[in-house]
């Protein structure tokens, strides 16, 4: 069988749908889990500083790449967002971006609820909840079948 033969294969074409879909889906939970993080991260990372203010002095900028580096829930944050850009790049080798990449907005619904159980002060009203639906009624209706 040559390789056009196996790339006209239905089985393969199903298994590697299936495959970019599981890998979307799971960048979707890494993403999220990389935005908690990084937020928990931020909090540690002291005062706010400007653009201004680094243009006035630039040691400032050394300063907060220093305290990002040392900071391990930012660290982790970060370097899960690369993890996701990796799994990414594969999962989009497999199925065309239109289909794919509406998954990804589950990273919002994640992210919500991560946040009511790990950050204080968040909450779920009726707009947030409106918005979920939103986005996990759009995400299904763009996967439908064409």
């Amino acid at each position: 069988m040559t390789s056009s033969a196996a790339i006209a294969d239905p089985t393969i074409e199903n298994a590697a749908a299936r495959k970019s879909f599981a890998l979307v889906f799971c960048c979707t939970l890494i993403g999220a889990l990389a935005q908690i993080l990084v937020k928990k991260g931020t909090e540690q990372l002291g005062a706010h500083i400007t653009l201004g203010q680094v243009a006035h002095d630039p040691a400032l900028f050394f300063s907060f790449a220093i305290g990002i580096i040392t900071n391990l829930k930012l660290f982790i944050g970060y370097l899960l967002y690369g993890i996701n850009t990796f799994l990414m790049a594969l999962a989009l080798k497999g199925r065309e971006l239109s289909r794919l990449y509406p998954i990804i907005a589950l990273t919002y619904v994640w992210v919500t609820f991560l946040s009511l159980f790990v950050l204080p002060g968040e909450h779920l009203n009726l707009f947030r909840t409106a918005g979920i639906a939103a986005i996990v009624t759009g995400v299904s209706i763009l996967g439908l079948r064409k």
